[in-house]
């Protein structure tokens, strides 16, 4: 290997020996792309790089037409480019048996990855690359013009089918989202952007300094003709890797170049975009090297800054990338949200029953996996919203409605293979004995049509429901909701329903460990006096309007033989619970070693988009087909069943069940820090991404603190996290964020919470 190493460079000095007549006294092999590179030394101590490449006619054209602007640069500018040596026939380009050589005069100056960034090193980086782009586009070439490459933005969209080389979902999601983005907001402009020949590679690996300034660019292999914009975008995407403010040391760079060649409104909106495509396709092309063998050093290297740049990315809002840009380059920024018109406008046609979120409403516009952005950029952390399940907007949730919206949309009454291939999916979930689904539109629909099956099934009317349970908005559902019916404006308990206590082991009547076993008692007790007859008891694992409380353990285990006995059937309101939500398992009922009858289903199943299910078993099916049809207009289309069978494939691909319990188990240890630590936290609890916390005035009396639980939820808000609050004295703080939710989510919420307590009883 060593001799065929040194034989390889002695036929390099030999060539350019004889051909560019340097005598070299010493040569070096550098890292070369697609192509090898030496840097040679002559006796007199001056420096050139010799490449080699592969002879073929296109890379000959490519690298005349390359060699005649980098010459034409030089000109200009002398010693800031490596311009071209020509060979002793007065050309660029030498070729020898198979390979293409050229040779470079070589550039003094450190790469900018080894020296300190400052500010004013990045604002000489925005003129330089300015003074490069305002030359560059004088001038045209056919060569260039008609070059198409796998690492020209515009064409980002064409590597869609290399991003499946990334093996880590949680990365590759995040491609997804900015292909879907880049679909629908740079595609569109494209045509209307100025376009020129640009360097499309000016990383830190090829931009020289000398003296904390940027003094030379070279490597000129990626030139394409293309918007204009890409070439900061290219830069840029390199530049702010490793920044703790991104944005602010864009803006040097930015607004140097803007003196020199003044940009575009238009451009700098669609700079984020662009920013997050040269990421991704960074990503994309060395994941794709590693899986074909081709990966060298400098492509594993720059992986984790890309990675980690494109995280700290998504917790930016495209909103605020453009004022920061904007404001930066003298542009007019968009008006700030006139809240009081916005409200006026909302409440015009809309009751004022439909109510908003904290004190100060939230105008929302975008929002990706566990951020939401707000109309004047503004990025939310979101722990409250637990419908987008596996994330806001996620790209396989979303392209999974686009595709089955463009090919069919109907409803039941027609054969399609979604329904059927959803629920085999749905149905292999549960245990044998829950084997038939019916799809509705909402978990609402789903708890009415529940109610429907078991009083059809048992011949009974009486239900049980719990104190404080919630189980939707339709006049049933706030029949057996004690939640509706006995809160404010409610019209109090019908005389089918059964109140059963909820067996709270925190604020209950008993808190000990046999404690299910004596709220079921209580309840059997109950039952008999009244004489009832009982077609079934609905109850959520964990009850979450009620404060997060969960169940009593045991309790359910008792109730269910107890209401079995008496003809009844259970039910098991899983809306909030389900889908690997608490960690442990996949549904809520399991944690109590239960089967339920009767599994109610919605929000979550769908991501956001309208869809619940009533899972049962054969028997009460059965009894429900009776001679009345049943039929939902909405309920399992062919969409709708798409996007379920695409959240099924995320929970599982991105293991989110397992990151509910590895992060909530995290979360809950942090929050029960706080309950150490102050007194008015009096209870930390729940499973998984679906937690609470109790604000009391005192641990011993336990009085409900809601005024503080109100503070801090619009505290939090200003902080840009978002929390609910709920409970029958609206003092507990509920959390139940997507499932993508990460410990250092959590780790920033907990440390939020404890300022703000702190804050609180600093007054």
């Amino acid at each position: 290997m060593f001799k065929s190493g040194m034989k390889i460079l002695e036929n390099i000095i030999q060539l350019i020996e004889n051909s560019y007549r340097i005598k070299a006294e010493s040569i070096f092999p550098l890292v070369g792309y697609d192509n090898l590179n030496y840097l040679i030394k002559d006796k007199d101590g001056q420096k050139f790089v010799c490449k080699q490449f592969k002879f073929t006619q296109e890379k000959k054209d490519l690298i005349h037409a390359q060699c005649k602007i980098i010459e034409n640069l030089s000109r200009k500018f002398a010693g800031s480019y490596p311009s071209p040596i020509l060979n002793k026939k007065g050309e660029f380009i030498t070729k020898n048996k198979t390979t293409l050589n050229w040779i470079l005069k070589w550039v003094e100056g450190k790469f900018l990855h080894e020296i300190n960034h400052t500010p004013e090193l990045f604002h000489s980086f925005g003129w330089f690359l300015a003074k490069t782009d305002k030359e560059l586009s004088k001038y045209s070439d056919p060569v260039i013009k008609a070059r198409r490459f796998d690492w020209d933005l515009q064409h980002f969209p064409d590597l869609r089918s290399k991003s499946l080389s990334i093996p880590d979902p949680s990365i590759r999601k995040l491609v997804d989202h900015y292909f879907i983005q880049f679909k629908e907001f740079v595609l569109p402009e494209l045509p209307g952007l100025r376009k020129s020949i640009i360097h499309n590679d000016a990383n830190d690996w090829n931009v020289l300094s000398t003296d904390g300034k940027v003094s030379g660019l070279i490597d000129f292999g990626d030139m394409v003709y293309t918007p204009l914009i890409q070439e900061l975008s290219v830069a840029l995407a390199y530049a702010i890797m490793n920044k703790e403010e991104p944005l602010e040391w864009a803006a040097y760079i930015l607004k140097s170049y803007h003196k020199i060649f003044p940009l575009e409104e238009k451009e700098i909106d669609l700079l984020y975009y662009l920013i997050a495509a040269r990421l991704c396709m960074t990503l994309i092309h060395s994941f794709h090297a590693i899986k074909e063998g081709t990966a060298d050093d400098y492509t594993i290297v720059s992986q984790k800054p890309a990675i980690d740049l494109l995280h700290k990315w998504i917790s930016i809002s495209s909103d605020k990338a453009a004022l920061v840009f904007r404001k930066t380059l003298g542009f007019k920024a968009l008006e700030n949200t006139d809240y009081t018109k916005e409200i006026k406008k909302r409440h015009e046609h809309i009751g004022r029953v439909l109510s908003v979120s904290y004190i100060k409403p939230i105008k929302m516009k975008r929002a990706a996996f566990q951020y939401m952005y707000d109309a004047d950029g503004n990025t939310y952390l979101d722990a409250y919203n637990n419908i987008p399940h596996v994330g806001h907007q996620h790209p396989k949730v979303v392209e999974a409605g686009q595709k089955q919206m463009a090919l069919l949309n109907t409803n039941t009454r027609y054969l399609y293979d979604q329904l059927a291939e959803y629920a085999d999916q749905l149905i292999s979930k549960f245990s044998p004995s829950l084997n038939k689904v019916f799809f509705v539109n909402s978990g609402s629909a789903a708890s009415d049509l529940a109610i429907r099956m078991a009083q059809t099934h048992s011949g009974n009317s009486d239900i049980v429901v719990m104190e404080h349970g919630y189980h939707g908005h339709t006049r049933l559902g706030v029949d057996i909701s004690h939640y509706k019916f006995g809160g404010k404006g409610g019209v109090g308990q019908k005389e089918y329903i059964i109140k059963a206590p909820i067996p709270d082991t925190y604020r209950g009547e008993f808190k000990l460990e046999d404690a299910g076993v004596k709220y079921a008692n209580q309840l059997e007790n109950h039952i008999n006096k009244m004489e009832s007859q009982i077609a079934a008891f609905i109850a959520e694992p964990i009850v979450g309007c009620g404060g997060q409380v969960p169940l009593a353990p045991g309790y359910l285990k008792e109730v269910y033989p107890m209401i079995r006995n008496r003809g009844g059937v259970c039910i098991s309101d899983e809306v909030q619970t389900g889908f690997g939500r608490i960690g442990t398992h996949f549904w809520g009922f399991e944690m109590h070693g239960v089967i339920p009858d009767i599994v109610v289903l919605g929000k979550p199943m769908g991501n956001g988009h309208p869809i619940g299910a009533v899972v049962t078993t054969n028997e009460i099916a059965e009894s429900f087909d009776n001679g009345m049809e049943f039929f939902s207009s909405f309920g399992g289309n062919p969409v709708s069943c798409a996007i379920g069978m695409a959240v099924l494939d995320v929970i599982k691909e991105e293991g989110l069940q397992q990151n509910a319990l590895d992060t909530g188990s995290y979360f809950l240890h942090l929050l029960s820090e706080l309950k150490n630590q102050y007194e008015c936290v009096g209870d930390v609890r729940g499973h998984g991404l679906f937690l609470g916390v109790e604000l009391v005035k005192n641990k011993k009396t336990l009085e409900h603190h809601t005024e503080l639980a109100q503070w801090v939820k619009n505290k939090l808000r200003e902080k840009f996290i978002l929390v609910s609050t709920d409970g029958p004295e609206d003092n507990i703080l509920k959390m139940k964020p997507p499932m993508c939710f990460n410990k250092k989510n959590a780790k920033h919420l907990a440390s939020e919470l404890a300022k703000i307590i702190k804050e609180f009883y600093s007054y």
